[in-house]
């Protein structure tokens, strides 16, 4: 079995920061790509920012300038700083992972199970 688990969401006022992670464990040969994405209520899920195996990202242009994903191969973990959050950040906040369990299995999506993400006064 395959768990990511997040940690770090919260309510923060507008102007403020949080800064999220996501620790994968289990049976783990190498991970490929590593990524944050959110839904916000009667919205699509979508992607927020992603970081390959080598550490390259790309964001989505909503959060470009505010946002940093990263990642710490050696711990199976990556983070997402969030800096000067809007109210239209406010979404739960979902880790995903690309992954092969064996050397000789395919690659497949894992996710974990959401973090709740609130931008208010």
């Amino acid at each position: 079995q395959v768990q990511l688990v997040e940690s770090g969401g919260g309510l923060v006022q507008p102007g403020g920061s949080l800064r999220l992670s996501c620790a994968a464990s289990g049976r783990i040969f190498t991970i490929s790509n590593m990524g944050w994405y959110r839904q916000a209520p009667g919205k699509q899920r979508e992607l927020v920012a992603g970081i390959s195996s080598g550490g390259n990202g790309n964001y989505a242009n909503s959060v470009k300038g505010r946002f940093t994903i990263s990642r710490d191969n050696a711990k199976n973990t990556v983070y997402l700083q969030m800096n000067s959050l809007k109210p239209e950040d406010t979404a739960v906040y979902y880790c995903n992972a690309v992954l092969r369990r064996t050397s000789w299995g395919p690659l497949a999506d894992y996710w974990g199970q959401g973090t709740q993400v609130t931008v208010s006064s």
